[in-house]
């Protein structure tokens, strides 16, 4: 068994749509990052690549190279399960917590899951 541990925050800027868990919803204020800013999917993405020692969501997708800019979370996702596939491992379990006042999460949780 493999545990890993992810965190991600980004500051709420205007003018950028709002994406979290790949679900893009209503609010006046988005996520700013290099990619879509999605916190839930790079933390996520952190923590599937620190159970298997891999480098992390910043090594492998670095901000400073301009073919990650605006890229939907879910191909860093999609990376980091397929290398924990790839160790020979496989996902029973993950939990993940979100941190805001704004918007109201609970909506929207059966979709983000």
């Amino acid at each position: 068994m493999r545990i890993g541990y992810g965190f991600d925050s980004h500051e709420f800027q205007s003018g950028i749509p709002l994406k979290i868990g790949s679900i893009a919803l209503a609010h006046n204020k988005g996520l700013g990052g290099h990619s879509d800013g999605d916190v839930l999917l790079h933390a996520i993405t952190d923590a599937l690549l620190g159970a298997i020692a891999a480098p992390d969501i910043g090594a492998l997708f670095p901000p400073s190279d301009p073919k990650w800019k605006g890229a939907d979370s879910i191909i860093f996702l999609r990376e980091a399960l397929k290398r924990v596939h790839d160790a020979g491992y496989n996902v029973a379990n993950m939990d993940a917590s979100l941190i805001l006042m704004a918007p109201k999460i609970g909506p929207h949780a059966a979709a983000i899951r």
